[in-house]
């Protein structure tokens, strides 16, 4: 499975971005889908997830209410909504892809086989 993620840029706090992550190869309908990020000196971390048949999502605890990952199986795409973006929401964000059978995604970065390239957001205060 290829992954091109997309749509970063520079916005202002409270302000939004739409991520896009368009997956090519392996039927990747059969995937879970799940967005990361990696601030500059920081560990990647879990942002969210979507199951194969998009029945599943999760969050991390700092995005719940303010973002909203959507997938369009179609179109091989997986969205990730932000909604009033933080400072600390600076990050590069990365997709990934994870071939499971639990009919749940997971939030382990370890579990994802494959990657996209990032994308970086960058929210001013």
């Amino acid at each position: 499975v290829q992954l091109q993620a997309s749509g970063g840029g520079l916005v202002q706090a409270g302000g939004s971005l739409k991520l896009s992550c368009a997956a090519s190869g392996r039927t990747p309908s059969n995937y879970h889908m799940g967005w990361f990020r990696q601030a500059p000196g920081k560990e990647r971390e879990f942002v969210a997830a979507i199951s194969n048949t998009a029945v599943s999502t999760l969050y991390v605890d700092s995005v719940k209410g303010r973002f909203t990952i959507s997938r369009d199986n179609a179109k091989n795409t997986v969205y990730l909504q932000m909604n009033s973006l933080k400072p600390e929401d600076t990050a590069v964000y990365y997709c990934a892809a994870d071939w499971s059978r639990s009919p749940v995604p997971t939030t382990r970065k370890n579990e994802y086989e494959y990657w996209g390239q990032g994308t970086e957001v960058t929210v001013s205060s």
